[in-house]
């Protein structure tokens, strides 16, 4: 268009299309740098109310130490003078980023000709540039710029020559790179020193000292990456944080932590910070950028004094810890319904409770709580109880009373023979139950029968079942259930054992004399591992010649030779069993 062989009418309309894309871009652009104007506007905005909120923070605990005059207190005021120091230590260096960082603006400002007076400021006039100044009073505090006023909005040299150079690829702006290195020393400098302090004795006695140095992490893939070199580095040999702070520090470093170098576009690689945030940066757009710097810096801040400010603690109850609480069953068995109450506990490390027991007992003062011990005699439920009394920021008591349930049961253990698990037809098999945490228990035979009963051996008494089993019957199942404190019926588990006849009588003796006879026994032999069994002979022969009775006279071998070996059956019964069986053997012939 506007070219070539067209005629005027055609050349002209060309031109007027080119004027007015032109003016269409200009109003883009006009609206573009006026959003840059509103973000920063914003931005200021929130660096004030960070910069308030680290203020309070820090009057709060500055009034507190004037106010904490009783002898009692003197801990927790050396407490807040250690915290006081490190917030000083802070906002030094803060103050200097802030201070440095509103330079390098002016500097923009002063080389792109804008026209302001930066020390006869007018807040919120819209005809100034320049809404505050530098107070030494409030260091830390950032000036106010008003860039709507901004006349050269959409200048580009100036911000990519100050703090960049001529080419993105190569940093050669010494302003740059000495705003990039002291933005790195000011986060490895705040970190360092809100973790390195002395606090008090601990429980054990001992000085409480944590100490924290930290290296730049500059390149990392992601946020989780950041984390886990982080992570190793708070961890390294020579760190010791304070669990409380370690979350907060973290954060911080975090928040102000940035890849130095990384893609930038479709076709470059490796490009510095500097070059990704300010290559041909509007004026308003790298001003901007400068503030929200600025916010990162207030932000760590005032994350860092809150920390602080939370280990002490206002109000009429002095509460500087927190910490998870749980209390519930004292007992409960696999399977069973475990109850328990969580709750967040909050406590004053420097006034810890006082406990009375009820009964006697003795208790360890720690981090805001009482731990009792105490010896647990009887059985059965029992209630332990007393009170505890804890302090106002006045030293006025508050006593609550308290108390606890909890279950005695009798030391229990058992083993088991898997192998082993059988039960035997045509006997009582011997089950005692062993329910521990239960107040009483029972059996579910499943196969066979039960009856509750007791017996004595070896001088112990012992309470449980016969089981018996009928014959033809290959396994039993035995259910094992209990009852607790509440009467609920619980399921203990289930037991599956093998069935097996009940061993068969082993004739006792060898030999039968020609004089005497032979008196008949029968036994299960010294290795049975069955108490109270007992036997019966009622009959039997020797050599087909039968014998009533234990007695086998002489008289039904008299014609046998001495030295030979004769067969004999003896016919018996077992207690428990009204069955009439069979022991076998071969009997040598004696004088």
């Amino acid at each position: 268009m506007a070219g070539g062989k067209e005629t005027p009418r055609q050349k002209m309309i060309g031109m007027m299309y080119l004027v007015l894309t032109a003016l269409l871009a200009l109003n883009v652009s006009k609206q573009v740098l006026e959003a840059f104007a509103a973000i920063e506007d914003n931005t200021q905005r929130s660096n004030e109310n960070l910069y308030i909120k680290g203020q309070e923070n820090l009057a709060t605990l500055a009034e507190d130490f004037k106010t904490l005059n009783d002898p009692k207190d003197q801990a927790k005021k050396a407490k807040i003078k250690t915290y006081l120091s490190i917030i000083d230590k802070l906002d030094k260096e803060t103050g200097k980023m802030i201070q440095y960082i509103d330079g390098i603006k002016f500097k923009l400002l002063t080389d792109a000709d804008e026209e302001f007076d930066k020390n006869s400021p007018k807040l919120k006039d819209k005809e100034f540039i320049i809404w505050s100044k530098y107070d030494s009073k409030e260091p830390v505090k950032p000036i106010r710029f008003n860039l709507f006023k901004v006349e050269h909005k959409d200048n580009f040299d100036v911000p990519m020559h100050a703090l960049v150079g001529s080419e993105i690829g190569t940093i050669t702006s010494k302003d740059g790179m000495e705003l990039w290195n002291n933005f790195k020393k000011l986060r490895k400098s705040m970190v360092e020193i809100a973790g390195s302090y002395s606090e008090g004795i601990g429980q054990d006695g001992k000085k409480k000292i944590w100490k924290l140095k930290v290296g730049d992490i500059n390149k990392f893939e992601d946020s989780k990456d950041l984390q886990k070199q982080l992570n190793k580095m708070m961890k390294a040999s020579g760190n010791k944080v304070n669990p409380e702070d370690s979350s907060t520090l973290q954060l911080v470093y975090e928040l102000m932590s940035k890849n130095e170098f990384d893609e930038y576009g479709e076709d470059k690689a490796n490009i510095h910070w500097l070059g990704r945030t300010f290559d041909h940066a509007p004026l308003v757009g790298a001003l901007a950028s400068l503030s929200s710097l600025q916010n990162d810096v207030l932000q760590a801040r005032e994350k860092l004094i809150a920390l602080l400010k939370s280990k002490v603690s206002t109000g009429e109850f002095s509460f500087n810890q927190i910490e998870a609480f749980v209390a519930g069953d004292a007992v409960v068995t696999n399977g069973g319904e475990l109850n328990l109450k969580v709750t967040m506990a909050a406590y004053d490390s420097d006034k810890n409770p006082t406990v009375v027991i009820n009964g006697g007992g003795s208790q360890e003062t720690g981090k805001g709580v009482v731990n009792i011990k105490k010896i647990a005699t009887g059985n059965g439920e029992q209630t332990v109880s007393g009170s505890v009394t804890i302090l106002s920021k006045s030293y006025i008591p508050y006593t609550k009373k308290w108390e606890h349930k909890y279950v005695i049961v009798a030391p229990q253990g058992s083993i088991s023979l898997p192998e082993m698990s059988v039960l035997y037809t045509g006997w009582d098999n011997k089950i005692v139950p062993v329910v521990a945490g239960s107040v009483s228990s029972d059996i579910n035979v499943i196969g066979g029968t039960k009856r509750k009963t007791s017996w004595t051996l070896d001088g112990s008494k012992y309470d449980g079942y016969f089981v018996n089993v009928a014959s033809g019957t290959k396994q039993v199942t035995i259910q094992l259930t209990g009852k607790d404190k509440d009467g609920k019926t619980k399921n203990m588990g289930t037991f599956k054992y093998k069935v097996k006849s009940f061993p068969k009588a082993q004739l006792a003796g060898t030999t039968i004399s020609k004089t005497s006879g032979f008196i008949a026994n029968v036994s299960l032999g010294a290795d049975s591992p069955f108490t109270g069994v007992t036997f019966k002979v009622v009959g039997g022969n020797v050599d087909d010649i039968p014998f009533n009775g234990t007695v086998v006279p002489a008289s039904v071998i008299s014609k046998v030779r001495i030295g030979k070996k004769v067969p004999i059956e003896v016919s018996y019964t077992r207690n428990g069993s009204g069955k009439v069986e069979i022991a076998t053997g071969v009997l040598k012939v004696v004088n």
